[in-house]
């Protein structure tokens, strides 16, 4: 096949992640056409499969929507397939689209946005399921959740799971990481990501006579702009028992997760959460929250539940799991393997009943 994938969002987080993970995969056996800034796609230049198409529009601009250059948009056409690992579309692209839509958080939580906000959110992804021939997800949860909210009924949505990236095992410690006595919160401010009960359950856990230290990937100064509340219950806890790692590398972040003797995800909403799976990949007991989307991942794999927005129940999961054996898996059901096959399949698919579609109005004509 010959596949034109948007690769502007390389970089940018998990999406940026996302995409990279599946490229390999993508460029194995298609040509494929690598739609971004030129320096972000390096490393794909001496690949004989990729070529290179220098684009930088921003994502989501009015530019993107209304005025995309004809000229990227002309060479988009000429392959078989466009592929977003996002929700968005640029104008001017007249071969089958498919696109990425890993969770609608904005429209489930209330208060994550303004209300402009949320509309264009919704604009965006409805827009993304039109132009579409199929989108992507990655969970049941964040189907059904794409499906209550978006009209998906001329749309089918796909679920091909999140997965640990290659990169990811090649960051990994050489030897086993000796265990510290560390509790590790991977996420951000925002209310669906449940910081507040983690550190109400870290504090009662402490007073109990926990001898450990919570450690939050992110910068301070972000955490205490982004909610102040979050500040005060810090600022209550005994010192040096709360560290911020800052700004942190791949690598680091892995050294963290090898190094603690727990991971709490204590979300109160996600689209697949993967902190609680890099952990586990690294030897790390995880505690995340009892949700119906970490039910449906973490089924088949070695973690502990804790009632959801309960910090009596965290408190005594983490002092119960804080001294236990490293987890074992015995089988992850989960690569980007397997999700690049979904992805395949499903553009075979569709690059086969036009071909079928072409040949009969070929027929039809003579």
């Amino acid at each position: 096949m010959k596949i034109a994938i948007d690769c502007r969002m390389l970089g940018s987080g998990g999406i940026g992640s996302y995409l990279s993970a599946l490229l390999p995969f993508f460029l194995k056996e298609n040509q494929c056409l690598l739609i971004g800034r030129n320096e972000d796609l390096q490393q794909y230049v001496s690949n004989n499969n990729a070529t290179i198409l220098n684009c930088e529009i921003p994502t989501f601009s009015i530019k993107e929507l209304l005025f995309f250059p004809k000229k990227v948009s002309k060479i988009i056409n000429q392959y078989d397939i466009f592929y977003s690992p996002y929700c968005n579309v640029p104008s001017g692209i007249k071969i089958p689209i498919y696109t990425t839509i890993h969770d609608v958080v904005f429209l489930d939580v209330p208060g994550l946005t303004s209300k402009m906000g949320v509309i264009a959110r919704k604009w965006f992804y409805q827009h993304a399921v039109n132009r579409s021939c199929g989108v992507f997800t990655v969970s049941n949860f964040s189907k059904t959740r794409i499906e209550h909210h978006l009209r998906t009924k001329k749309t089918p949505i796909i679920v091909t799971y999140n997965a640990i990236p290659q990169w990811f095992n090649e960051n990994n410690p050489a030897t086993p990481q000796k265990k510290n006595d560390t509790i590790l919160f991977v996420g951000n401010i925002k209310k669906h990501k449940g910081l507040h009960t983690l550190l109400e359950a870290f504090s009662k856990a402490l007073a109990k006579g926990l001898k450990a230290k919570l450690v939050i990937v992110g910068n301070a100064n972000n955490f205490r702009t982004g909610d102040s509340s979050v500040s005060l219950q810090i600022n209550k806890m005994p010192k040096d028992t709360v560290e911020f790692t800052g700004r942190i590398s791949n690598q680091e972040l892995n050294n963290f997760y090898a190094q603690a003797r727990l991971l709490v995800q204590p979300s109160l909403y996600e689209g697949f959460g993967m902190p609680p799976m890099e952990a586990l990949n690294l030897g790390t007991n995880v505690i995340i929250s009892d949700i119906p989307v970490f039910r449906e991942i973490y089924a088949p794999l070695p973690v502990t539940y804790f009632k959801t927005e309960d910090s009596e129940d965290l408190c005594q999961k983490i002092m119960e799991n804080f001294n236990t054996p490293a987890p074992e898996i015995k089988n992850n059901p989960y690569s980007f393997e397997k999700t690049f096959n979904i992805i395949d399949e499903t553009l075979k698919s569709t690059l086969k009943n036009k071909n079928n579609s072409e040949a009969i109005n070929s027929l039809s004509q003579d």
